[in-house]
């Protein structure tokens, strides 16, 4: 009932008409994925939201002044967080750009919470939730990555973990589930997963930010940035290889209207005919104005023609138009023939 009077979306308004690029970093402790996410301040973006599930944000630089940390406390907060940047008070903000760090915290604590609701039920402390349980809390973990990711319009970056190497696969092969990254649904949301660990490159240790997932013809699987790098260097390269000419600064301009508006039916006024008419027609099919006046005392009891209202007009019209229908040919002929005897 509360969308009758909504307005009504014009879908030819929702072409995209600004490029954005949406980011996971993965990987272990102390590789610089929350280094990496501050530098989307200096992308250019606007000012930068970053979500602290870890409260460790108070240790980058710039914290508070090029860019606001929000700490998450409790991991319920996360949710309420997100729609007040995005759709609530947090608008007057104008933030040009989000991040959270880290999905590995918020997903793990929500995830234990339905762990140990389910040994609670069961009275098991070894019980694992069954496979409709991890799709049920799947759905739900989602909302906030769809919120985020889809609702904000904006460049996000979302940090995640990466446990000890081999654990991943150990648990697909033996206990048959898919891999963490996978029950998160974090790679449904992003464009681009990238994998950042420290390497010796040339005898020296440095950063290589590796594509391990994508969905953008500018970032290839395998494809490697080395170094110091941060969200920049990703806007402008794929600045240079996207085939889509879309800007990420401002929106390119659009004719099309946002709403469609409610047309209002073209009610057509019927012609009003008049006595005058109808006798005129009568006799141009070979009645005379006496058989208009006979019709008129019939079918609606009125003895003077000019008295009749419009609607009678019409009934007496449409009466003997379908006469006429029946035997145009006859009708004619018989009123014919009584003239010329009549002469």
């Amino acid at each position: 009932m509360n969308n009758i009077n909504k307005p009504k979306i014009n879908p030819l308004s929702r072409m995209p008409r600004q490029q954005r690029l949406i980011l996971a970093i993965r990987g272990g402790a102390g590789v610089g994925k929350s280094h990496f996410i501050s530098s989307m301040a200096d992308a250019g973006l606007g000012k930068l939201c970053i979500f602290d599930t870890e409260r460790k944000a108070r240790l980058l630089r710039g914290v508070g002044q090029k860019f606001d940390a929000l700490e998450i406390e409790k991991t319920d907060e996360l949710p309420e967080f997100i729609e007040w940047a995005i759709n609530g008070e947090g608008l007057e903000q104008n933030y040009g750009c989000f991040a959270l760090d880290s999905w590995a915290a918020y997903f793990g604590a929500k995830h234990s919470e339905m762990l140990e609701a389910v040994r609670e039920r069961t009275g098991d402390p070894l019980a694992q939730p069954s496979a409709e349980e991890l799709a049920a809390d799947q759905m739900i973990l989602q909302s906030v990555l769809r919120k985020l990711c889809i609702e904000s319009g904006k460049c996000v970056v979302i940090a995640d973990q990466i446990a000890a190497r081999g654990k991943e696969a150990k648990e697909d092969n033996e206990i048959g589930r898919v891999l963490p990254m996978t029950a998160s649904g974090l790679e449904y949301f992003v464009d681009v997963m990238l994998e950042v660990s420290l390497q010796e490159r040339d005898g020296e240790i440095t950063r290589v930010f590796q594509v391990v997932k994508s969905n953008s013809p500018a970032f290839e699987v395998g494809f490697e940035m080395i170094g110091n790098i941060g969200f920049k260097d990703f806007l402008e390269y794929m600045k240079g290889e996207q085939a889509l000419e879309l800007a990420f600064e401002t929106p390119a301009k659009s004719d099309i209207p946002e709403f469609i508006e409610d047309r209002q039916p073209i009610s057509i006024v019927p012609q009003t005919m008049t006595v005058e008419d109808l006798v005129k027609k009568a006799e141009a099919n070979g009645f005379k104005k006496a058989d208009i006046v006979t019709g008129a005392k019939i079918y609606h009891n009125q003895s003077n023609i000019y008295h009749l209202s419009d609607e009678q007009i019409l009934d007496l019209d449409r009466r003997m138009t379908a006469r006429i229908a029946k035997t145009p040919t006859t009708i004619k002929e018989e009123k014919t023939d009584k003239r010329a005897k009549a002469a």
